[in-house]
């Protein structure tokens, strides 16, 4: 029966394109261009990574990876900022429940946390300082620097954005604006954790070996 249907089709009244502009959510499209800055964003640690595995080795004649590189001084910040992007998609179940009080609670955690993590790591690189390891020794040194400190600086700027965004859900609560900006620094939070297991894995992990 239905081979029979699709052979009597009359080919002409078949429509094969949707012309008509049905437009475009707003939130979607928003998350879509901010997709695209990410993909950017990774290209940017793409490079450092790969020039991580160039300048690995390369001491000249000064402190060794090893001497400067501990896992153990890793973990705890990886544990903080692990826990930071849990809590942050407990905000996001919050926000599916309309929970206002929900989701500030948990950015206001997962702001916490974050803070923890960058104090952390302001701790281990004073502690490089004041032992003469400063990027300018080496070549491993600069790619070392670079590559902890650019994460860091995301890190601060996600934490800036929580800010933000604490203030304006309470102001606002659950518009248009602020639901998309919430996702997309969702988006921006998860992708911190991701390059923190790259930094974890292929510098402190590998290099302290």
């Amino acid at each position: 029966m239905s081979s029979h249907s699709v052979e009597n089709v009359d080919p002409s009244s078949v429509r094969l394109w949707d012309y008509d502009d049905h437009g475009h959510d707003f939130i979607g499209t928003r998350s879509l261009g901010f997709w695209l800055y990410m993909m950017s964003d990774a290209m940017i640690f793409a490079g450092l990574f790969a020039a991580h595995g160039v300048y690995v080795h390369a001491f000249a004649g000064g402190f060794t990876a090893k001497e400067v590189i501990h896992p153990l001084n890793a973990l705890w910040p990886t544990l903080f900022i692990f826990t930071s992007v849990l809590i942050y998609g407990f905000g996001m179940v919050a926000l599916k429940k309309g929970s206002r009080s929900g989701v500030i609670n948990a950015l206001l955690l997962s702001f916490i946390l974050g803070a923890g993590f960058l104090f952390m790591e302001w701790r281990e690189f004073s502690d490089l300082a004041a032992m003469g390891a400063l990027p300018q020794v080496s070549g491993f040194l600069s790619d070392f620097w670079a590559i902890i400190l650019t994460h860091a600086v995301h890190v601060f700027f996600g934490l800036l954005w929580m800010a933000v965004m604490i203030v304006q859900i309470a102001r606002e609560g659950f518009t248009q604006n602020t639901v998309y900006r919430l996702i997309n620094l969702k988006i921006f939070w998860h992708f911190q954790a991701v390059i923190w297991v790259c930094v974890f894995t292929f510098v402190y992990l590998m290099g302290g070996i």
